[in-house]
C-alpha cells in the first residue's frame, strides 16, 4: 500500500507556479522555529528541523530568513511561540480530514477553520473522530527519471522502507516513521535523488470521491490550506482523476 495522496502530487507540481508563495515562506518559517525550539538550532542533530530547511531551500527561502527563523526558535531573537493543535473534520462524501496547525492564537485558527468548512460543505468533528483512520508515515519522492524501479526499490527496502510505489512520473517510498531518516539516507546513499521528503498522516483505507463531490473536497482543502495557520491537511480520498485534473 502506498497511501500517498494523488492531491499531493498536484500541490507539487503547482507549487512552481504557485502564485502565494508568500504563503507558503510563512508556513514554512513557523515549521522551523518550532523545530528549532523543540529540537535546537543544530541542523544536523534536529531530524525534524533538517527536514523544514531542506523544504525550505527547494522552495528557494533566502537564507538568512531560514537563519533568522531557526533563531527565532532557540530564543536567539525575539518571536512568537506557536502552538501545535490539531483538527478533525469531514468534508463533502463524509470524507475524513486530519488539519494539522501551528498557531499563537487557538481561538482564531478554530474560528477561521469553521468558517471555511462552512462555506465548502464540510464541518468540524470532535477530537478522536477520524485520527483512527489516519497514521503516521514517512514519505520519500524520486523522480522516475532519476533511477529505476527495481534500483530505488532495492535501495529503499534494505534501508527499512516498507513500500514503493509509481505514480505518474514519480516513486513515492513509505516507510515507518522511526525509519523516516534512516530511508532518506539508504536511497540518497545509493546516487539516487531525493524531490521531497515529508512526513504524512496516511490513511488506512481511502474512500473514492468523483463528480462534484471531488471538486467540492478539492475547494474545501485548499480554503483550509490557504490560512495561515494550517500547516498540512490530510484526507481518506481517493479524489477522482477528472477533478484532480481540473484542479491543475
Amino acid at each position: 500500500m502506498s497511501g500517498h495522496s494523488k492531491w499531493s502530487t498536484i500541490k507539487r507540481k503547482k507549487a512552481g507556479i504557485d502564485a502565494k508563495r508568500g504563503a507558503i515562506f510563512t508556513k514554512l518559517i513557523r515549521e522551523i522555529t518550532v523545530a528549532a525550539r523543540q529540537g535546537g538550532g543544530a541542523v544536523d542533530f534536529n531530524p525534524r528541523l533538517r527536514l523544514a530547511v531542506d523544504v525550505a531551500k527547494a522552495t528557494n527561502m533566502p537564507a538568512e530568513n531560514i537563519d533568522r527563523a531557526i533563531k527565532k526558535g532557540t530564543g536567539e531573537l525575539e518571536g512568537v511561540s506557536y502552538e501545535e493543535i490539531t483538527y478533525e473534520g469531514y468534508g463533502p462524501a463524509g470524507v475524513a480530514l486530519y488539519i494539522e496547525t501551528l498557531t499563537d492564537n487557538p481561538n482564531r485558527t478554530v474560528s477561521d477553520l469553521r468558517h471555511a468548512m462552512s462555506r465548502h460543505f464540510g464541518s468540524l468533528g470532535t477530537s478522536g473522530s477520524v485520527a483512527w483512520q489516519f497514521e503516521r508515515k514517512g514519505q520519500v519522492v524520486v523522480s522516475a527519471a532519476a533511477t529505476t524501479e527495481d534500483a530505488l526499490f532495492e535501495a529503499a527496502i534494505d534501508a527499512g522502507a516498507e513500500d514503493v510505489a509509481r505514480e505518474g512520473d514519480e516513486f513515492i517510498v513509505t516507510c515507518s516513521f522511526s525509519d523516516f531518516n534512516a530511508v532518506q539516507e539508504g536511497v540518497k546513499g545509493k546516487g539516487i535523488p531525493v524531490a521531497s521528503a515529508e512526513l504524512a498522516w496516511i490513511a488506512k483505507n481511502e474512500v473514492a470521491v468523483a463528480g462534484s463531490d471531488a471538486s467540492k473536497l478539492l475547494r474545501l482543502i485548499e480554503a483550509l490550506e490557504d490560512l495561515d495557520d494550517v500547516q498540512k491537511v490530510h484526507t481518506n480520498a481517493d479524489i477522482d482523476e477528472a477533478a484532480l485534473a481540473e484542479a491543475m
